[in-house]
């Protein structure tokens, strides 16, 4: 490795914790609520997904 480029994997490492982070949470949130959850509200910041695929021709 190149001296004075380490800052690239470490970017990359970073950026991925960051990006599985963010994915993970929007998957829990949108998940059925664990025991304990089930009347929580939802972060208005998380989008709702939905199983429908919306250009779908059902």
């Amino acid at each position: 490795m190149v001296e004075g480029n380490l800052w690239i994997p470490i970017g990359v490492v970073v950026v991925g914790f960051l990006a599985a982070i963010t994915i993970g949470s929007i998957a829990w949130y949108n998940s059925k609520r664990p025991a304990g959850w089930e009347n929580a509200q939802r972060p208005d910041y998380i989008p709702k997904v939905t199983d429908k695929d919306e250009n779908s021709e059902a």
